[in-house]
Order: C-alpha cells, then sequence, then structure tokens
C-alpha cells in the first residue's frame, strides 16, 4: 500500500476530474466536487491549502471511495 503523498490542491482536483468528479461550487477556500453514480451521488470538499495535509487527502480519499494507487495514477 503507497503513503498519502502531501499534494497542492490544483493537483488533487485535476486528478479528480480524471476520475470522473466535476466542480459543482467553490465557497471561500473550499471546493465541493461530485461524481454521480446508479445508486448514489458522492461528494467531496478540497480545500484550497497549498499543500493539503496527508491526513486531510486520506480522508477525501476515503470519502471519495478512492484508492491511494488509483489517486496517484490519477496525478
Amino acid at each position: 500500500m503507497a503513503k498519502v503523498p502531501s499534494e497542492d490542491y490544483h493537483r488533487i482536483v485535476a486528478a479528480r476530474r480524471r476520475l470522473g468528479f466535476v466542480e459543482v461550487r467553490q465557497r471561500g477556500s473550499h471546493i465541493r466536487l461530485e461524481k454521480s453514480r446508479a445508486d448514489r451521488t458522492l461528494r467531496i470538499t478540497v480545500p484550497a491549502h497549498r499543500p493539503v495535509k496527508r491526513s486531510t487527502l486520506q480522508r477525501i480519499l476515503r470519502d471519495a471511495e478512492v484508492t491511494v494507487e488509483e489517486f496517484l495514477e490519477a496525478l
């Protein structure tokens, strides 16, 4: 299992777009992304920080139901 990196929010949002997420809105320093699935809609919020802490990114990955390896491939 790969270690969760500390990344810039621009790279995180770009990777999420490659994984099928769409930017819905931005309010202040938080960007909201969504991905529709057959059974539900996944919603994640990415803080516009440089860099986003590893623990925060780990939570974002878990909420988005994406593994670290899938995320690293999308970068």
